[in-house]
């Protein structure tokens, strides 16, 4: 699609946006005590807000306007962080990490794949060459260490080898034909000279215009035979290809070039000029703005104000207005946002800069100087805000000396101020946040944690392979008050929001509810691991792999189990994004008493994992996940402590598995004559994981099987025969899981939040009956 095609994307996203913002300041900023009413606004909010990130996110990644791009993404990152807090009001009001949004989705006339997390394409972009070099790094570093084999070099299949002898032999004949042609121009180069000196008659020159005349117009059929020839050996596209072609060809050199079109607008400085021209203007708008707000707080509190420390703002905290207002309203409220304020002001700028601006006539998406200098303006403002500081903090002292009379002494060594700095400093600093490798380089912890093994190559899987249709049975099933399930959609959108959103961007990891940590529990074989890799792909993450058997016998003792954890801290904070990944991570946190000195490592490390996690800021992008196939097995108290978001992945069910064993048995080669088959397939297949229906598909599909399959069609039974051989997940197992559950906070908040709404209904049962 063309730029003014996104262009217009954008703007409907824009006018979007406007309306949902101008929808919530009406209903949002209202106490509602009917909760069915306010699940019903959320949602939908929810949903709106989905589609703009769609629309916004697909406009980012294909607008070469650097401006508009950066236009673009704080309002995209502020739709990213207020899906994020709409869900986590949604998980609170629900006691629920699944909403059934089925009604609502036919209201708006939505497919269900309308709230599929879309994952901008920036968050690896951006930072493509840093994450390349890194992982050519980490190769180098496992291979050494013996830890990774060397790719062997793949055989050249017979169409390849081909092609290869192809082309070199139509070079050769190229060449050949080259240095025919020239030996021949030289000839005549050479007879043509000669005849000039001896002269020609005007037969001769006539003879000498029809020769180039015809000698043109058979070079001119001679290379219109030649391109049919071409283009019959399949060497050249036709015309109306080649178009096609070369307008790809040339999308592909704007993509390649669109940063050295950034980096010719970030050499356009304007700082200098605004310095110049505006410089002495704004100090003198500031003195003023300053001189009169002393004389107005003179004027209301009898006295002259204290000029802020720069620590504190300086003179930006005498304009800033602090009248808090506490309102007690009964019923639900939303809570305060972090983003609304980005996406006003981003909605504002649009209209100011790009609303009517002309799209098309601007053909090479060149910089606009305005928007350069209003950006650059408040860095200039900033700096003379400083000098102006000096200045007007003087002139404040004499005003309270010869005015009020008013002795100001200056900070003397030794004050307050000192002596509350050095008692700071005493302040003990906590264990795991002290430098314990203040002598060492980043670079030599990494390799270190990667020659031990803590720092593992991430596999690359897409969050988009994690496969799964919706449960069509999942709105009946609210109505019996068993606490919902997530099906594979429901696990991919999970992960992203708690996972990919904020470790991708920065602004959204600090500005959004912060999680720290994400357990995701489950049978064997439900993709757990996949999706761990998939958190690290998508956003280009370390992984840090601190499973109790890979840590086994590397870092003992409590001492050594600190060093490690300060390492994984410092490269994860100093490489971020990073993800620190636990496997079985209910070993550490186990009932049974240790068995010997790995046993009470790991669960010395569970104990040292608040720490770890208390350690980690808002500015960190680093996302502890852990995994557990028996969840069960662990102390539920501190197990809940360490693992703020838990996402309990049930066995797929009839629609997913549907899905899967079309894609796979597709993927490894095979197909299938009806669709009956796969129904039968994904019927019997009841209670089976992800992993055990990939490992029946790969073992039927061998390569003699694909070859017989021209002949001998697939069946049921081969696939039925194989699944045999495994144990699915029974009943009593899936019940474990749907009981350990309903004892973490929010299964009991569930629980609780069911039985309130049974003992409502049984008075209002009773009143009716009284009646």
């Amino acid at each position: 699609m063309s730029q003014a095609t996104y262009c217009k994307m954008w703007a409907d996203a824009q006018k979007d946006l406007d309306i949902l913002l101008q929808k919530e300041r009406g209903e949002f900023l209202q106490p509602e005590t009917n909760l069915g009413k306010v699940s019903k606004m959320l949602a939908t909010s929810y949903i709106q807000y989905m589609e703009i990130f769609r629309n916004l996110a697909a406009a980012y990644d294909h607008l070469i306007h650097r401006q508009k791009r950066a236009a673009i993404r704080p309002v995209l990152d502020g739709v990213m962080g207020r899906i994020l807090e709409i869900k986590m009001e949604m998980v609170k009001l629900d006691n629920s990490e699944c909403q059934d949004l089925d009604d609502i989705l036919m209201e708006l006339n939505r497919p269900l794949e309308d709230i599929e997390i879309p994952i901008p394409k920036y968050f690896i972009e951006e930072n493509l060459e840093v994450l390349q070099q890194r992982e050519k790094t980490l190769d180098e570093i496992l291979l050494n260490a013996g830890l990774q084999e060397q790719k062997p070099v793949e055989a050249m299949t017979l169409p390849e080898a081909i092609k290869l002898i192809q082309v070199a032999e139509r070079a050769r004949q190229g060449r050949s034909r080259a240095r025919f042609m020239k030996k021949i121009y030289l000839e005549e180069k050479r007879t043509t000279k000669q005849e000039e000196q001896t002269g020609r008659s005007p037969d001769d020159a006539a003879t000498c215009i029809q020769k180039v005349w015809r000698g043109y117009v058979q070079r001119k059929r001679t290379e219109k035979m030649r391109e049919e020839e071409m283009i019959f050996l399949g060497i050249t596209l036709p015309p109306h290809l080649e178009a096609t072609n070369s307008f790809q060809k040339f999308t592909e050199k704007v993509k390649a070039l669109q940063g050295d079109v950034q980096e010719r607008q970030d050499e356009v400085s304007f700082k200098d000029k605004l310095k110049e021209t505006e410089g002495p203007h704004i100090k003198e708008t500031l003195q003023d703005q300053l001189s009169q707000c002393f004389t107005e707080c003179r004027h209301i509190t009898g006295r002259f104000p204290d000029y802020p420390p720069e620590k504190a703002g300086g003179s930006k905290a005498i304009f800033s207005e602090k009248t808090p207002e506490q309102v007690e309203d009964e019923g639900w409220k939303m809570g305060p946002s972090n983003f609304l304020s980005i996406l006003e002001e981003g909605s504002s700028q649009f209209k100011v800069f790009w609303q009517n601006r002309d799209n098309e006539s601007d053909f090479l998406q060149d910089h606009d100087p305005e928007l350069i200098k209003e950006g650059k303006r408040e860095e200039v403002e900033e700096e003379i805000r400083v000098q102006v500081a000096e200045l007007m903090e003087e002139k404040l002292r004499n005003l309270k000396l010869h005015v009020d009379g008013e002795k100001v002494s200056t900070q003397k060594k030794g004050g307050k101020a000192e002596k509350a700095g050095k008692a700071s400093a005493k302040k003990k600093i906590p264990e795991m946040e002290r430098d314990l490798t203040p002598d060492r380089t980043i670079d030599s912890l990494y390799q270190e944690l990667a020659e031990g093994g803590l720092l593992i190559k991430a596999q690359a899987v897409n969050l988009s392979d994690y496969i799964g249709n919706y449960d069509c049975l999942r709105s009946s099933l609210r109505g019996t008050g068993a606490q919902p399930l997530p099906s594979a959609p429901d696990v991919r959108q999970l992960v992203a929001l708690y996972g990919i959103l904020p470790l991708g961007s920065q602004m959204v990891h600090e500005n959004a509810p912060l999680v720290k940590s994400v357990l995701l529990a489950g049978p064997t074989g439900v993709g757990k691991k996949m999706l761990v890799h998939a958190i690290c792909t998508e956003t280009g993450a370390n992984l840090f792999n601190l499973t109790p058997s890979n840590i086994a016998g590397k870092y003992p003792g409590k001492e050594g189990l600190l060093m490690m954890l300060h390492m994984v801290l410092k490269v994860g904070k100093e490489l971020q994004p990073s993800v620190v990944w636990i496997g079985d991570t209910e070993k550490m946190f186990s009932k049974a008493a240790p068995k010997g000195e790995e046993e009470a490592d790991s669960k010395r490390l569970g104990k040292m994992l608040p720490q770890f996690l208390k350690a980690l800021k808002p500015k960190d992008r680093v996302l502890l996940v852990g995994t557990t196939a028996r969840p069960f097995e662990a102390n539920i108290g501190p197990f809940c402590k360490v693992y703020q978001k838990i996402i309990l992945i049930p066995a797929p069910d009839y629609m997913s598995r549907f899905a899967l064993w079309k894609h796979f048995i597709l993927q490894n080669g095979g197909a299938f004559s009806s669709l009956e088959n796969l129904s039968c397939l994904a019927q019997v297949s009841n209670g089976f994981t992800q992993g055990q229906i990939l490992d029946v598909v790969q073992t039927v599909l061998s390569e003699l099987r694909l070859l017989q399959m021209s002949r001998k069609p697939l069946r049921t039974v081969e696939f039925a025969t194989s699944l045999a051989r495994h144990i699915p997940v029974y009943k009593e197992e899936q019940e474990t899981f749907e009981a350990w559950y309903a004892k973490t906070p929010l299964g009991r908040a569930w629980s609780t939040a069911l039985a309130e709404r049974e003992a409502e209904d049984g008075k209002a049962k009773k009143g009716k009956g009284k009646k």
